[in-house]
C-alpha cells in the first residue's frame, strides 16, 4: 500500500509536470511558425491545464474503466469551481470584468445541461463521443472569433492570455519538450490510475468515487496553480478564465474520449447525485460572477470551499457507490 501510495504521487507529480513541458515546447513552436499570440492563447495554452484530464480519461477508458473517466470530468468540474475559485478567492476577491468571460460563463452552463442530457440515460454512447468532439472544435472556432473583437476593445483577459506565450525560445529546445511531453504524459497517466485504482479497491471505492476523488482533485493541480498565479500577477479574469475554460473542456473533449474509445452504461449515481452537484456548483459561480459587484468575494469563496469540502465528505463515507 505505501508503495502504490508513492507512485500515485509519482504519477501525478510526472503527469503536472509533463503537461505543462508539452504545453511550453507547442506553444513555443507554434509562435516560432508564425501563429499569433491570440490564436495559441486561446487553443494550446487554454487547453493546456485540461490536458492532464484528457490523458487520464483516455488511460482510463482504453482500461474499460469508463466511470473512472466520466467521474474525473465532473469531479474535476465540481473541484475547478467549488476548491480552486473558492480557495483562490479567499486569498483574493476576484473581479470578473472580462467580456469574453461573461460569454463563456453561459456557453459553460450550455455545455453542462447537455453532459445531464447526454447521461440521463446512464450511457455514453460512440455518437455522443462524435458529438460531444464536434462540439469542442466549433467552440474552440467561436471563441477564436469573440476574442478577437474583444481584443479590439482591450479586452484584460485576451492581454493575459497573450502575455502568457512563451518568447524566445529556439525550436530545438520547444521540439525537445513537446517530444518529452509525449512520451512522460501517457506513461505517468497510467501510473496514476493504476495506483489510484488499487489504492481505492482497497479501501473499497467505486470506480465512480475513484475519478470524483482521487483523480478529480490531482488532474485539477494545474488550475490551482495557474488560478493562484493568476492572482498574484493581478491577472482575476485569466484565474476565472483558466476554470470556465477548462470545465468546458472538460465535458465536450474528456468525456468525450471514453465516449469514442468504450461506449460504455454508467453507475447511476453519475447522473442522480454527481451532475446535479456540478450544475449547482456551475449556477452559483454564474450568480457570483455576473452579479451586481462583478466579484467573486472572500464569503463566496468561503462558501465554495465549504460545499467542496461537504460534498467529498460525503463521498469518502458512501465510497462504494
Amino acid at each position: 500500500m505505501i508503495v502504490a501510495i508513492c507512485l500515485l504521487v509519482v504519477g501525478l507529480l510526472m503527469l503536472v509536470w509533463s503537461a505543462d513541458r508539452l504545453v511550453f515546447g507547442s506553444a513555443a513552436l507554434a509562435k516560432n511558425f508564425g501563429i499569433s499570440p491570440l490564436v495559441i492563447g486561446m487553443t494550446i495554452l487554454a487547453m493546456g491545464s485540461s490536458a492532464p484530464e484528457m490523458m487520464v480519461s483516455a488511460t482510463a477508458a482504453l482500461d474499460g474503466r469508463t466511470d473512472t473517466a466520466v467521474g474525473n470530468v465532473l469531479g474535476s468540474n465540481i473541484a475547478n469551481i467549488a476548491l480552486i475559485l473558492g480557495i483562490t478567492a479567499l486569498v483574493k476577491p476576484l473581479l470578473v470584468s472580462s467580456g469574453v468571460l461573461r460569454r463563456e460563463l453561459p456557453i459553460m452552463i450550455g455545455v453542462t445541461l447537455l453532459a445531464g442530457a447526454i447521461m440521463w440515460n446512464n450511457f455514453l454512447g460512440f455518437m455522443e463521443g462524435v458529438l460531444l468532439v464536434t462540439l469542442f472544435v466549433v467552440f474552440i472556432l467561436a471563441m477564436l472569433q469573440i476574442s478577437r473583437k474583444e481584443k479590439l476593445k482591450g479586452d484584460a483577459m485576451v492581454r493575459e492570455q497573450e502575455s502568457e506565450v512563451p518568447d524566445g525560445v529556439d525550436n530545438k529546445k520547444a521540439a525537445f519538450w513537446v517530444v518529452v511531453g509525449l512520451i512522460v504524459l501517457p506513461i505517468s497517466a497510467n501510473l496514476l490510475v493504476n495506483n489510484a485504482v488499487f489504492i481505492a479497491k482497497y479501501f473499497g471505492m467505486s470506480d465512480l468515487v475513484i475519478g470524483l476523488t482521487i483523480i478529480a482533485i490531482g488532474t485539477s493541480l494545474p488550475e490551482l496553480a495557474a488560478s493562484l498565479a493568476g492572482v498574484m500577477k493581478g491577472e482575476d479574469d485569466m484565474a476565472v478564465g483558466n476554470i470556465i475554460g477548462s470545465n468546458v473542456f472538460n465535458i465536450l473533449a474528456v468525456m468525450g474520449i471514453p465516449g469514442l474509445l468504450n461506449p460504455s452504461f454508467l453507475n447511476e449515481n453519475a447522473m442522480n447525485r454527481d451532475f446535479w452537484v456540478m450544475l449547482g456548483v456551475s449556477v452559483l459561480l454564474v450568480v457570483m460572477a455576473l452579479g451586481k459587484s462583478r466579484c467573486i468575494t472572500r464569503l463566496e469563496g468561503g462558501i465554495l470551499f465549504t460545499l467542496f469540502v461537504v460534498y467529498q465528505g460525503y463521498l469518502f463515507i458512501n465510497m462504494a457507490a
